[in-house]
């Protein structure tokens, strides 16, 4: 019979024991599953574990945060660049409600997190006791899953299976409460045990060739086949796979905002971005195609428009690793249940290889389109106001593709995500299903600890800077090189676009003032510049880049530059619009 994880102790293993507090037993299992860095803001409840933290700091480094929201958008961007699990410490009530953003970020996101929340003393628990909230019932819809600890015996087994529920499958959050006396409590100690196997829990469903084959079938026959690829591809480790299918059959691909870098931006098979604010070519191509092949994504609103307008003449295939996504939104004709790492290959060995140039054509024959009533005027103006797109292409000069772009949400977002180019994987993190504002400042801070040897450049708003303006605190006190852009337009420019299109101009509370963001970050130590003139763009950009540390860069464009291409709400994709 096999046994669960915590059950699965060598005899010579029990043997060897050591007597340690649950604070002194967590950390070595952090350390165990390969944890060097820990995002968190220390409070009463925790205090026992940052005691113990104190005799590790050559094993574990701690990054002090200025809010715990700032410390699980920067575990999100570690997790996104590194692939590995990020890991937060918060202290109970208000510092454990504060996670909470931040976990309903990554759990929609599928982002693999770890939480550690101090509690109160198990006697108190239920008491309204200082400092004192139900987390668990709280966190229960935005975690994978959670747990709350009252014996220190628990937390060896308890973490290990937080780390294989958090990583493995559909990757999500966790959380583990751990009151304060089981902190304080000792034990005897047997040995940390990395969990590989949970009863009833499974994190990869069985593949089914049958199916395999059956969307083979479909791909060899289709005259218009289409891919429209996710995270999905990046989470499983698939892009050597993906860009091999691809090839191979020749058929054009598109990607969800969150699916940008699993195939480079100028492969010729990229045709771009999907959804509301994508691009023309593979919106319309959508309603057009005959077999409509969906890898790694879930359908989202943002990207269907009206439901019952979409792909409607196409058969669909939908190779997804959580049978929940499959026929969530949309129905499937084919569903392939499966990791696409594992998928994919199959699939592909038994796809024709094929070439769909005049397919292919249609597509670039609406890329033209786009390109030159729209694209050439936003990235190459040339007078006028300045523009966002102009800003990010000449970053994408500058930086050849290279460097790892995180972006807030908003305008600005669409505007990095459409233009931003991305020669690897892991080079886009943006805030995708909950869109929070507030989520690129930090989340760049834990991007770059999670690829310290690249080029971090957050690209922000002047609204959603504002909402974690603290983190530069963090920036400071830890040193670490991150390149701050902000795009100013004086508004909650995503906002006002609405309100201009669809509610007659009547800007409602989106006309937001801003301090001067340059002194700002100087009072944090972090050098600045503000830009107003086109002819300064390029050549502070290279200051940016080329300086040695962190550097704020303030930009200021057009008030009332609208994002386009839009496929308006309600409204099918082929009804996109470029103006």
């Amino acid at each position: 019979m096999e046994l669960a994880a915590e059950e699965t102790i060598t005899s010579a293993e029990a043997k060897t024991t050591r007597t340690v507090t649950g604070s002194v037993a967590l950390l070595d299992g952090l350390i165990a599953e390969g944890t060097e860095i820990v995002f968190g803001y220390p409070g009463g409840a925790i205090m026992p574990i940052y005691d113990a933290i104190y005799d590790y700091k050559e094993k574990l480094t701690h990054i002090l945060v200025r809010h715990e929201q700032g410390a699980t958008h920067a575990a999100q961007g570690f997790a996104r660049t590194s692939g590995k699990v990020g890991v937060v410490f918060a202290t109970s009530g208000p510092g454990a409600t504060n996670l909470v953003t931040g976990l309903a970020d990554a759990q929609i996101d599928s982002t693999p997190l770890v939480c550690i929340t101090g509690q109160v003393f198990s006697h108190l628990l239920g008491t309204d006791a200082f400092q004192e909230t139900d987390v668990i019932n709280i966190t229960t819809p935005v975690t994978k899953w959670n747990y709350q600890v009252t014996d220190a015996r628990e937390i060896p087994g308890v973490l290990a299976k937080a780390f294989h529920i958090a990583k493995t499958g559909r990757p999500g959050p966790v959380l583990i409460d751990i009151t304060k006396d089981a902190q304080l409590q000792k034990f005897d100690f047997a040995g940390y045990v990395p969990c590989n196997h949970i009863r009833s829990y499974r994190p990869k469903p069985n593949v089914r060739k049958e199916y395999i084959e059956q969307a083979a079938e479909l791909i060899n026959a289709a005259k218009k086949p289409f891919v429209l690829f996710g995270q999905g591809v990046l989470l499983g480790s698939a892009e050597q796979e993906f860009k091999a299918f691809i090839e191979k059959t020749g058929i054009p691909a598109a990607w969800t905002i969150l699916g940008a870098g699993a195939i480079a931006t100028d492969h010729p098979l990229n045709m771009g971005m999907l959804g509301m604010h994508g691009n023309y070519g593979p919106n319309v191509q959508t309603n057009s195609c005959d077999v409509l092949i969906a890898i790694g994504m879930r359908f989202d609103d943002r990207v269907t428009g009206r439901l019952d307008k979409y792909a409607k003449q196409a058969k669909v295939i939908h190779l997804d690793i959580d049978p929940a996504e499959i026929d969530k939104n949309v129905k499937a004709d084919v569903p392939v249940w499966g990791d696409c790492k594992e998928t994919l290959p199959m699939l592909t060995a038994l796809c024709a290889e094929k070439q769909h140039p005049e397919w292919q054509a249609e597509f670039k024959a609406l890329a033209k389109i786009e390109q030159e009533e729209l694209i050439d005027k936003e990235l190459f103006p040339g007078t006028g106001e300045l523009t966002m797109g102009e800003v990010i292409q000449h970053l994408n000069e500058l930086t050849n593709g290279e460097a790892i772009i995180v972006s807030d949400v908003g305008q600005h977002q669409m505007v990095a995500c459409r233009y931003g180019k991305f020669n690897h994987t892991r080079s886009n993190v943006t805030s995708g299903g909950l869109g929070t504002m507030g989520f690129g400042l930090p989340a760049a801070i834990g991007a770059k600890f999670g690829a310290p040897d690249r080029t971090v450049v957050a690209i922000i708003g002047d609204g959603g800077f504002q909402m974690t303006i603290q983190e530069l605190g963090t920036i400071m006190q830890s040193g670490v090189n991150v390149k701050i852009i902000i795009l100013n337009n004086q508004f909650l420019g995503m906002v006002r676009q609405w309100q201009q299109l669809f509610n007659d101009k009547r800007y409602s509370f989106v006309d937001i003032t801003s301090p001067d963001f340059v002194k700002v970050a100087e009072a944090y130590s972090i050098p600045g510049k503000k830009v107003t003139e086109r002819e300064a763009i390029k050549s502070s950009l290279q200051e940016m880049l080329q300086h040695d540390g962190s550097f704020l860069l303030e930009v200021m464009v057009s008030k009332e530059n609208n994002v386009f291409p839009m496929v308006p709400q309600g409204c099918s994709v082929s009804e996109i619009r470029l103006k």
